[in-house]
This record gives C-alpha cells, structure tokens and sequence, in this order.
C-alpha cells in the first residue's frame, strides 16, 4: 500500500512500452482478431454484409464502433491497436484498484502493471489487437460504480461493453441478485438501442442468426479451436467423451453461478477483517473501526462478479487465454483485504502456467497452450467456488444506521 519509489514506476512503464514495442515490430499488423472486426467494418462501408464472414462474431454495433477503423489507414493502425489493447488493460488494473482505495503509486499497483509484461494472456491480447480489452476495462469501472451505488450507471456502462463485445452478458445475474431491474434494464437497451438501427441498415442481418451464431456454438472452426481453453473442448481432447464434456462443463458452470448466488446473499472473510485493529502509514481508514463492513460489502461485489465471469469461462465456446484479463485486475486489487483470494498461494499457483518463460513437458506445441489456459481459468474458478460456496447468510443493518429490523445480506439495504 505504501509508494512505490519512482525507479520502479519508471520501470514498469518501460517493461509496458518494450511489450507494445514488441508486437509492433514482430507481427507487421493491426492485430488478427482486431481485423476481422475491421474487415467487417469496410464491407458495410461499401455495401456488404459484415457477416458473410463468419470469423466476425460480435453484436451489428461492433461494426459502428469499427467504423472509424476502418477509415484509418494501415500505417496508423499498426501502433495505435496494442497501445489502445494495452491501455484499456492497465486503465482496468488502476480502475480495480480504485475499488478498495489503493494508491496508483502504491507497490501493489507498480508491481502488476509491470507485471502484465511477464504474462502470457496480456501478450497474447495485445498481439491479437482483440476487443476483450473493452471488457477489461468495463468491468472494474462497472464495479467501482456498484460500490459507490451508482449503479444505473453501471448498467449504462455494462451495455456499452456488451455492444462492444458480448462478453460482460453473465453480469446481468448480478443486476438480479442486487435486486435492480432499472440498471438491467439499462444494461440490455443500451446495447439492443445500438445494433437496431445498425442492422436496418445493413444487407442480410439475418445472417447473425443463420451463420455466425451456429458457427459460434460449435466452437469456430478447425484453426480456433486447438485454442480453446473451456471444458467442453478440452476435455474430449484427453479422451472424454464429447457428450460427457458437455454434461460436465455445464454442471461445472452451474455450480459456479449457484457459489455466486451463495456469495451476494452470504458473508465470507469478516473474521479476516477483524484481525486488522489499527491504522497503518499510508493505508486507506478502512481498515480500522466502521470501515471494515464498507471493504467487505465491496469484496463481496468483486468476488461475486468474478465467480459469475469465471463460471461462463468454463462452459463458453470459446474460451481463451486472455478472457482472464477480464477478471484478474479485481481479484488482485482485492489482494489488500486479509483473507481475500490473491492471499492463498494457490491462487498464484493457478497463474504459474502463464509464466511464457517456462517450457512445460507435452506442451511445447502451441496447438497445445489450451491445457495451460484451461489449467488457469479451471484452477481460479475452484479456487473462488470454494471461498463462495463458504459463505453464511447474514443479517446487517439498515444502511446509515436507520431503525428497524436487519435486512439479509442480500438486499439492496446492503449497498
């Protein structure tokens, strides 16, 4: 929690700037992924379907948001797409750590962002130029918003990210264990409002439903999935029968949304907090006195929304490396609260397979990087499932000490 010295956040920005650097010099384009999205753009530019490629997956406002990409030229893009995807991923980091009032100078926060440049999934995301760095960076602000009860405005920025890509959807159960129908509602029209008008517009909409949907369900196609961490791919290819795959993924996925539930409606960690009796230099005043129960209430947030991305993780087709970004940056800002899941040492054995330096026996082939991904998201989601699925159901007073009975855990009363 205390500063870092400035040589180490000179550091760690140099160590971000060499892995931009790198990825400029080394792929000689604006990102694979990011040009599908680009390559769609152009076609309803000059009157085509961005669709009939079926490797264009996301919402029709994607195609509004790539627009201006399309328009820029290749010279501008090719530095501009990984220092965009890296940005979006460190302004996500700074965001979680505003979560629980860590410093931007802090050690912790100096430590991760130099960090990333060691891990496998941001070099990977800032290779591909893929639009999972909107989510990365979505979802701490989303957060960060609930905390402060603001969260119409949340939902506003849910939908955003969503018409982006689609990929913050499971966060809608946690509109509904909030008990907060207006920033659902707001989650799902923001995104409905942008791709209505985009679809009227553009030739053979239908072709959403008719090619990119089903080839999306069967888990892309034969170049996508060696890469596929969820268990449904990867299972069969350890000798699981497809059908038993499916059965186990979606039970697997089950189980995380009910830990989930268990999570927001319950109270893990208290006794953690209470171990924690006086102030510290440079430390937020939560940690002493009536601070505690506002750090527990935000821990319950993160962990809550954490379990319901890890969850979908496991069952989705696909599921990659870098889907991790999305939910890391909150778990690790969390690492201050005593008792929080970033202070098992299981939690950074989970992460050891994404070390790039470390050559694992079987899996030097790059076909084969899914079993270290899927070791990762699996090892995180039990990890989490456990702290939740521990959780009690307790009974906290009204918000501002009001008179009156307790309200359960879960209630809006507990924001």
């Amino acid at each position: 929690m205390r500063r870092a010295s400035w040589q180490a956040r000179a550091t760690a920005v140099v160590l971000l700037l060499a892995s931009v650097f790198e990825v400029y010099r080394r792929s000689g384009t604006d990102g694979s992924d990011n040009a599908f999205v680009v390559k769609a753009a152009g076609s309803f530019l000059h009157g085509g379907s961005p669709y009939s490629d079926r490797r264009f997956l996301y919402l029709p406002s994607s195609v509004l948001a790539a627009v201006p990409e399309a328009l820029l030229p290749h010279w501008v893009l090719r530095p501009l797409v990984p220092t965009l995807t890296a940005g979006l991923v460190v302004a996500g980091w700074f965001l979680a750590l505003r979560i629980f009032d860590v410093p931007w100078r802090s050690r912790l926060a100096t430590l991760v962002a130099g960090g990333l440049a060691f891990f496998a999934p941001f070099r990977s995301l800032v290779a591909l130029g893929n639009w999972t760095a909107a989510s990365a960076a979505a979802l701490p602000l989303a957060l960060l918003l609930m905390s402060r009860s603001r969260w119409s405005a949340a939902g506003v920025v849910i939908g955003f990210a969503v018409a982006v890509k689609p990929m913050l959807v499971p966060l809608a159960l946690l509109f509904l264990f909030a008990r907060r129908p207006r920033a659902l509602a707001l989650a799902v029209g923001v995104p409905v409002a942008l791709s209505l008008p985009a679809a009227l517009v553009m030739p053979n909409p239908t072709f959403f439903f008719t090619r990119t949907l089903p080839f999306l369900l069967h888990g892309q196609d034969a170049f996508a999935r060696p890469f596929d961490a969820s268990l449904v791919a990867v299972l069969p290819r350890i000798g699981v029968p497809v059908d038993v795959a499916a059965a186990l993924a979606a039970g697997a996925a089950a189980l995380g949304v009910w830990c989930a539930w268990r999570r927001w409606n319950g109270s893990v960690g208290g006794a953690g907090l209470a171990r924690v009796g006086r102030e510290r230099p440079g430390v937020p005043g939560w940690w002493s006195g009536a601070g505690r129960a506002c750090v527990a209430e935000r821990l319950r947030l993160v962990e809550t929304a954490a379990m319901l991305m890890l969850a979908t993780f496991l069952v989705s087709r696909p599921a990659f490396d870098h889907y991790s970004l999305v939910v890391l940056p909150v778990l690790l800002a969390s690492a201050v609260v005593p008792g929080s899941v970033p202070r098992q040492a299981w939690f950074w054995i989970a992460l050891v397979p994404q070390v790039p330096v470390i050559d694992w026996p079987f899996l030097l082939p790059d076909t084969r990087r899914a079993f270290k991904d899927a070791a990762m998201l699996g090892g995180l989601a039990a990890l989490l499932a456990w702290r939740c699925g521990r959780a009690r159901r307790v009974l906290v007073p009204e918000q501002g000490g009001a008179s009156g009975p307790p309200r359960p855990a879960g209630s809006r009363a507990a924001l």
